[in-house]
């Protein structure tokens, strides 16, 4: 019996390492790829200029434009899912918090929302610009992307809350203190490190996300001086560019995915960095 469970445990590991090892493959392919195909288009003309006549068409310019309209948009609609979802974890954790029934039909709710395709929240926020009769702008995409991404942050939080002792609420609430209190000056406290690793997360899929600014956000060669002016970002210009059949175009189509995967690669670690370092603040 101990020798037929050792051989399932082996085989279980084998093909767990295996997988694991391909897995690992696939993502440095497809990193190697976009860094072997963009380094040699990148420079610091493209990093610093924004679109100039003929840009298009293989001349002078950069994408300046794509990386400030990408950090607006990325900032924008990380600040406002956070207003959104900060009070609406600790609502989940503190008037619900004897109502286990309405926590869990909230949290399938948001995981519903979760996984609805960014499209779909592309198609309702044009909906909604038809509606409000608003033009392609900065701040529609902003406001379909919070959409977009604060399910996300809000189950983060939750899944932090869920690790905060149930005995932390219940002595502050016996000790005279009102649920919104509780909330804010004690579980906040506690998913610090939730919070920031959902900025974070939440930050680097907002600018990384196309499908839902395709038609929300619009596409400029300047970079937006308002809200109510539409906004170039790095998935569109890496996607407008390397549908061109100039061999120049397509390069620097790489060039900004090298760009965007760097950024996106950068508040992954952040997030790691910053969470371990929150952590110390919770109470074990």
């Amino acid at each position: 019996m101990k020798s037929k469970k050792h051989t399932e445990e082996k085989i279980m590991k084998a093909v767990l390492g295996f997988l694991t090892l391909v897995i690992v493959i696939i993502l440095f392919s497809i990193i190697g790829g976009i860094f072997i195909n963009g380094l040699p288009a990148l420079n610091w003309e493209i990093l610093t200029q924004v679109p100039k006549g003929g840009y298009y068409f293989g001349k002078e310019g950069g994408i300046l434009n794509a990386i400030v309209g990408s950090a607006y948009l990325a900032m924008g609609a990380s600040l406002i899912a956070v207003l959104i979802s900060i009070p609406t974890a600790l609502f989940i954790h503190t008037y619900l918090f004897s109502h286990p029934g309405w926590q869990k039909q909230i949290r399938l709710c948001l995981d519903v929302l979760w996984g609805v395709p960014p499209i779909v929240y592309g198609a309702f926020g044009f909906n909604l610009m038809l509606l409000m009769g608003w033009p392609t702008s900065l701040l529609a995409a902003m406001i379909t992307v919070a959409l977009l991404i604060s399910p996300v942050m809000i189950r983060s939080m939750d899944e932090s809350l869920q690790h905060v002792s149930s005995g932390l609420y219940e002595s502050a609430l016996s000790l005279g203190f009102f649920k919104g209190e509780i909330g804010y000056r004690f579980l906040f406290k506690q998913i610090l490190p939730g919070v920031a690793t959902a900025f974070l997360l939440a930050l680097g899929k907002g600018i990384g996300d196309t499908a839902s600014v395709l038609f929300t956000a619009g596409y400029t060669d300047y970079i937006p001086e308002s809200l109510t002016e539409p906004a170039a970002t790095l998935p569109l210009a890496v996607f407008f560019q390397l549908s061109s059949p100039i061999p120049e175009v397509k390069a620097r189509a790489f060039a900004a995915a090298v760009v965007l995967t760097t950024i996106v690669l950068i508040i992954s670690i952040a997030a790691r960095v910053i969470s371990n370092r929150l952590s110390k603040n919770r109470i074990l």
